[in-house]
């Protein structure tokens, strides 16, 4: 019996040992991202580790246990990582996430909010192995043991059965696009491995065949000869307003009737608020928003568009504004390096920038000053803008109600009613009712300073706050009572926008349908300016209200995208795919074959036209 005991088979066998090790932590991975584990689990899990532990068996002489530890230390780091990341974004984390590594420390509390505390027993084994490693006798034995040579030919016959079961596993599955569903056929270690190998670079369309008539078709808009509202805000100032992790469901939300954002309710309810409008962003959150709203474009395939775009000289809204003499400048309290910004605001070609060295830390929440601080120091500005020969565009980014949305109690401006207490969307709602609390104080401060009547301001979320995955039960029921219905995907990515302009608005809900990819377009049709010289990808929904496209990424699987009827999730393909109603919509059509088409068409052109714009100088 004493050779069957841990320390044996750890000593005698660790290719045994690291493989069950392997598999239990895949086991775990699989819980909460496939919700559980099946039998081929074994079989698309188990091979990958096989053929890396057959690997060290055949070539280490010396230190070989060494090589067993760092393989199940980088296997466990990758699973660990696919936990995390599928908390909040719901996706499969691939090497092209290690590019926003830097980050991590910034938002660190939003990491660790993400972590359930049976996730670390992926880390157990690691810390045991420690643990004997360090007593030196018990070490030396090990190591010495360990040594023990497999048979060749057993090694070459498991190291055969494994590759052929990794490449059945993975060849079948390459063309699927849901990337979730592609990581549970393949196995997620397989998945990672594809991502890394299978890399290479997208075809691009040539730029002289991307015209705005071609986009317009997969569109299907047809322009008005007279547009509603052209040129009704001329000279006017532009402020939007980009709210932190603002959903729509917050609109006249009242929870044992308490209103959460008065503010935000009275101009919905005195301005135009589109109540049918969704989030495009991707990896960047925040940055990715900032991004499509200043150009009209898709975010890119991989990782946030300030990582990959960084360097072009961009078609955007500060141009279009200078182009029309109006001065350009972006506010943010963080510093400008986080998220690369600084990159941005150059591509996007702003006059100039407000960032941590202008706010100062003074009032700090999280990372930064808080939203008071923000729209304080910032209608300040304004004021001085506003007092030159100059309208002016500022783009105004909210902060404090980020997530974990653990704000510190000095900025409470409400009670929770004792069930919401100690729940991420107890933690939510209150930091959306201090933005809100901010936002109004910013408000009264322009119309006081004479900037308001003036100006025409746009507000909206810049992405989720509530992913579902990132939900726990009693977060479930907390949300089944707000919507009184389950929560799900489309509510998930649905977030409002309000345009406001005293004289030229007024009180109307708008349904249709609408994205941060139409506002560029939308305010230039308020302001009079013509984009038929720049390529864009949204469409004027003040005026093109019959139908919209708006394709997916990130957050929802490749192939996905919302319709004035559905919101589309992809499976392997289209066939395999999943069709929503949108809030309010009674049924869907179960043949979206074409606009399937379309949308990738669309993310195809956008990717390939701005790949290929020239770099700033």
């Amino acid at each position: 019996m004493s050779n069957l005991a841990p320390k044996r088979l750890f000593s005698k066998r660790p290719i045994l040992a690291f493989s069950l090790i392997v598999l239990l932590k895949s086991f775990l991975t699989w819980m909460v991202v496939f919700g559980g584990p099946n039998w081929t689990t074994l079989l698309k899990e188990l091979p990958f580790a096989l053929i890396v532990f057959c690997l060290i068996e055949w070539f280490a002489t010396k230190r070989k246990l060494v090589y067993y530890l760092s393989a199940n230390l980088l296997m466990t780091a990758i699973l660990f990582a696919v936990l995390m990341y599928y908390k909040y974004y719901g996706v499969i984390v691939t090497y092209v996430a290690l590019n926003q590594v830097n980050q991590v420390t910034a938002v660190s509390n939003s990491v660790f909010s993400l972590m359930d505390p049976y996730y670390l027993l992926v880390f157990i084994d690691i810390i045991v192995m420690g643990y004997y490693l360090i007593r030196r006798q018990k070490g030396q034995y090990w190591k010495a043991a360990s040594q023990k040579k497999v048979s060749r030919r057993v090694l070459a016959t498991l190291f055969g059965i494994s590759l052929v079961l990794c490449l059945f596993n993975i060849v079948p599955n390459r063309a699927s696009m849901n990337e979730i569903v592609k990581a549970e056929q393949m196995g997620i270690l397989n998945y990672e491995a594809y991502t890394i190998f299978s890399n290479k670079d997208q075809e691009l369309v040539n730029p002289s065949e991307i015209t705005q008539a071609t986009i317009d078709e997969l569109k299907q808009i047809n322009k008005p000869a007279a547009p509603k509202l052209w040129n009704a805000a001329s000279g006017k100032n532009l402020i939007i307003i980009q709210m932190e992790s603002f959903q729509n469901f917050l609109i006249n939300l009242k929870i044992d009737g308490q209103e959460i954002t008065p503010n935000m309710n009275k101009l919905a309810n005195e301005s135009y608020y589109f109540n049918n409008f969704y989030q495009g962003v991707g990896q960047g959150n925040t940055s990715d928003a900032e991004f499509i709203v200043n150009t009209s474009y898709y975010i890119p395939p991989n990782g946030a568009a300030t990582q990959v775009y960084p360097k072009k000289e961009l078609p955007s809204l500060p141009r279009l504004m200078q182009e029309h003499g109006y001065d350009t400048a972006t506010f943010h309290t963080n510093i400008v390096d986080f998220w690369n910004r600084g990159e941005l605001y150059k591509a996007l070609g702003f006059n100039r920038y407000y960032d941590k060295k202008f706010f100062g830390e003074e009032d700090s929440v999280f990372f930064a000053a808080s939203d008071e601080v923000l729209y304080a120091k910032t209608a300040a500005e304004l004021e001085k803008m506003d007092q030159s020969d100059k309208p002016f565009y500022a783009q105004v980014i909210s902060m404090t109600a980020h997530h974990p949305f653990t704000i510190p109690e000095r900025k409470y401006k409400m009670g929770l009613p004792e069930r919401y207490e100690d729940t991420f969307v107890g933690d939510y709602v209150r930091a959306q009712n201090y933005a809100d609390y901010a936002l109004g104080l910013f408000i009264d401060d322009l119309k006081q300073r004479g900037i308001w009547d003036n100006s025409v301001v746009v507000l909206y979320g810049d992405h989720l706050g509530l992913p579902i995955y990132s939900l726990d039960r009693d977060d479930k029921e907390l949300m089944q009572e707000i919507y009184g219905r389950e929560y799900g995907s489309a509510d998930m990515i649905h977030i409002p926008l309000i345009i406001t302009a005293p004289g030229i608005t007024q009180p109307e809900v708008l349904t249709q349908l609408g994205g941060q990819v139409d506002i560029l377009p939308t305010v230039a049709n308020l302001l009079g300016f013509s984009l038929n010289k720049q390529i864009h990808f949204g469409q004027d929904i003040l005026n093109n209200t019959t139908v919209n496209l708006l394709p997916q990424r990130y957050y929802l699987p490749t192939g996905s995208f919302v319709s004035s009827e559905e919101l589309f999730l992809s499976g392997s393909g289209y066939e395999d795919g999943t069709h929503l109603p949108l809030p309010g919509a009674s049924a869907v059509s179960l043949d979206s074959q074409d606009q399937f088409n379309r949308a990738l068409e669309l993310l195809k052109l956008s990717d390939s036209y701005v790949s290929q714009l020239p770099n700033w100088k």
